[in-house]
């Protein structure tokens, strides 16, 4: 039995209604599909309370609004998606001449950073610690902190910090490479070993597991299987028994993976990659005009690179109205694609010159899901998220997937400058991510958190969405939690443009819903905190109370 709390705020007055309930544990497949939208009150589901909202307001229509995603490419041709995306009135299409004058040649739905004139695109990026290292090599490496100005302290010991990290991952995933090229090159002795039981090779992961206790085999561990060339029976067994475990149970599935390990370590992990050479610019130098048009591009030969916002759009902005597919949190939406991110962490550069794109296209809503735990120029992002403020557009930002506590480990793009300083600007919201379980489980595992910086949660986890060529499925991820923010914000603004983005950021943490249990905390094996502990509103995002408060507040300043 859990106690509820479900507030709504405004400046008169204070609702609060108290319930006891048995939370919902056994979905069907359609629930497991819609249950982030559902009401706990009607539905016994702790979603947003969205088609709560829609039942009781079939009949209203509100304002076109535009909200940037600052993402990867994405599948623009989406059946669900296709007609929801802006297009620049202003620029006539592939004339090569830039007609509105705003820097940009032929953005007819929005801009790529990460691409050049020819079709050609990063797939693979620095991760931001090696970025961070390069840039301060020439200053720190092999110094002492009693040899660093002071005025260079804080930059040094993130240098250090960083190289910390950079150890790390170098030491792991060249491991887990070394692996994987063990397991390709023997491969071969594995299937013709298994034929000898298996002619037909139709073995399951179950026959193998018997097989291995059969034979009453040593139970080393995986790594040290694979980084000896240890080729006993069970050994091989075991080789296979994990490969299924991976989807890596073919020779080219194994491949696939050997190639990925491989651009990780030699091109995130390489201080000498210049992930920069196919745009052209300058990464230290902001400017406008670098990258091109072309925010869905298709070249063979090419990783392809836009599942993550395809997903990201879909929950923000899937047409309502087609019958077909999901149903995105707001209608009357535009999405702006502007292309930043790839296998790798982004850059400050395009990040901060993203949002001014957006800005000064009329987005109202930015929603970024990505994150990273270095930024070499924190500065030009700053500026760009107050430029954004200025403008009265609203920022809205994942927490990260890290298991970790963000007011004590670093994360970025973020509007705390994590030197004790206070926030860069109002009007930046970081979300955390939950379950449909309503027990300890509620906290998504893999969610950051912080009772500082962190605003609120919203459903994260098994989120059903629009995925590439024209399917869907269903992920998890507090990149998955933020659009549903995003696209609450747009759905307000739409019905009550009056209302500032400062104003919007307050009204979703206000009219957010309170669960008073005991959860998870994520990152530890079984250490309970109250959930209102978490983040600092305490609260899951409530849509029905975000548009009965938004009404309030309008009609106040009317």
């Amino acid at each position: 039995i859990i106690l509820l709390f479900a507030g709504c705020k405004s400046s008169k007055e204070s609702v609060v209604s108290a319930t006891l309930m048995i939370p919902k544990s056994n979905f069907t497949a359609l629930e497991l599909q819609t249950w982030y939208q559902k009401d706990y009150l009607t539905d016994s589901i702790p979603g947003i309370s969205l088609d709560k909202w829609f039942k009781q307001n079939k009949k209203k229509s509100g304002r076109e609004v535009i909200v940037a995603v600052i993402d990867t490419q994405v599948d623009i041709n989406h059946e669900d998606l296709k007609d929801q995306f802006w297009t620049n009135q202003k620029e006539i299409p592939n004339n090569n001449i830039d007609d509105d004058n705003n820097g940009y040649v032929d953005d007819i739905h929005g801009w790529n950073f990460t691409s050049n004139k020819k079709g050609d695109y990063i797939t693979w990026g620095n991760f931001e610690s090696v970025r961070f290292i390069r840039q301060w090599d020439p200053l720190f490496k092999e110094k002492k902190e009693e040899q660093i100005k002071p005025e260079d302290i804080a930059n040094y010991k993130e240098y250090q910090r960083a190289v910390k990290v950079n150890d790390k991952e170098n030491i792991y995933y060249n491991r887990w490479l070394s692996g994987l090229n063990h397991s390709v090159s023997i491969f071969p002795l594995v299937k013709d070993t298994l034929k000898h039981f298996f002619p037909k090779e139709d073995y399951t992961y179950k026959q193998l597991d018997s097989l291995y206790k059969k034979h009453k085999l040593n139970d080393k561990t995986y790594r040290q299987r694979r980084e000896s060339d240890d080729r006993d029976l069970g050994a091989l067994i075991f080789y296979m028994m994990i490969n299924m475990e991976d989807n890596e149970s073919t020779l080219e599935a194994l491949k696939g993976s050997q190639a990925e390990l491989d651009s990780i370590v030699n091109k995130n992990l390489n201080k000498n990659f210049n992930d920069r050479i196919i745009i052209g610019d300058n990464p230290d130098v902001l400017e406008k005009g670098y990258g091109s048009g072309n925010v869905s591009i298709t070249k063979k030969g090419l990783k392809n690179i836009q599942g993550h916002a395809t997903k990201v759009t879909g929950i923000i902005a899937a047409n309502r109205q087609n019958a077909i597919g999901v149903n995105g949190v707001a209608p009357n939406v535009k999405i702006m694609p502007l292309n930043i991110s790839y296998s790798g962490d982004e850059n400050d550069k395009d990040i901060a010159m993203a949002i001014y794109y957006a800005v000064d296209n009329g987005a109202k809503v930015i929603n970024m899901s990505f994150g990273k735990e270095f930024s070499v120029h924190q500065q030009w992002v700053s500026d760009a998220f107050k430029y954004a403020e200025k403008h009265d557009v609203l920022l809205v930002h994942g927490s990260g997937n890290e298991r970790f506590n963000v007011d004590e480990n670093p994360y970025y793009p973020s509007d705390n400058s994590f030197d004790e300083t206070p926030e860069v600007s109002a009007n930046f919201i970081n979300v955390g991510s939950t379950s449909a379980r309503l027990d300890k489980t509620f906290v998504s595992a893999f969610s950051n958190y912080g009772k500082k910086n962190v605003d609120l949660f919203a459903p994260g986890e098994q989120i059903y969405t629009t995925t590439l060529g024209n399917t869907y499925k269903s992920d998890s991820g507090t990149s998955l939690a933020a659009p549903i923010v995003s696209g609450t914000a747009a759905l307000i603004w739409s019905f009550y443009p009056n209302l500032t983005a400062i104003e919007i950021k307050q009204i979703i943490i206000d009219s957010g819903t309170t669960y008073n249990i005991e959860v998870t905390t994520p990152g530890t094996k079984d250490k309970l905190i109250a959930f209102s502990e978490l983040s600092k509103s305490g609260k899951v995002l409530n849509v029905y109370n975000a548009m009965k408060l938004a009404e309030q507040r309008s009609k106040q300043k009317r």
